[in-house]
């Protein structure tokens, strides 16, 4: 006998394999593949893996700032979600190799693109950055400024005077 649990998930599965998936729904299962596919440890761990298997010792050294616990976390969540298989060789020390699935490859052209987007536009982002920094610290004289100290806002008009 099925418990409820189980029925309602059967039902869930059933309504996504029609279709049902809608990434703007608040309760949207596919939302936590949007959380994952949007961390930038994963999209940098995939297209590392996108070249060649690896070890864990290449994959650190080959990303560089990521540490050795924010890795180990990525892969286990990327081999959780079937994107990543670990093999460990029986070898004095262990070896272990890290390769992408076919759903892991699925994933990587959209991923590199993005990584590449964010290699050619990073100057123009950047002087976005720093061009809406300078008009939030020094807004046109006479209208109105609204700013959230410690999460309690306060709307004040910037005067003329010097």
């Amino acid at each position: 006998m099925d418990t409820t649990e189980q029925a309602a998930r059967r039902r869930l599965i059933r309504h996504l394999r029609n279709g049902g998936a809608d990434a703007y729904q608040r309760n949207c299962p596919s939302r936590t593949v949007l959380e994952l596919l949007s961390d930038k440890w994963t999209l940098l761990v995939i297209c590392r893996l996108a070249q060649a298997p690896q070890r864990f010792g290449e994959l650190r050294r080959s990303i560089d700032g990521v540490t050795q616990k924010m890795l180990t976390q990525t892969l286990r969540s990327l081999e959780r979600d079937g994107l990543v298989e670990r093999t460990v060789f029986a070898t004095a020390p262990p070896s272990v190799l890290y390769a992408l699935t076919e759903l892991g490859i699925s994933s990587t052209r959209l991923l590199d693109e993005i990584r590449q987007w964010s290699e050619i536009h990073v100057l123009q982002v950047m002087a976005s950055r720093e061009a809406y920094d300078k008009r939030a610290a020094a807004p046109e004289r006479g209208l109105p400024l609204t700013r959230v100290v410690a999460g309690v806002r306060t709307r004040t008009t910037v005067s003329a005077t010097r």
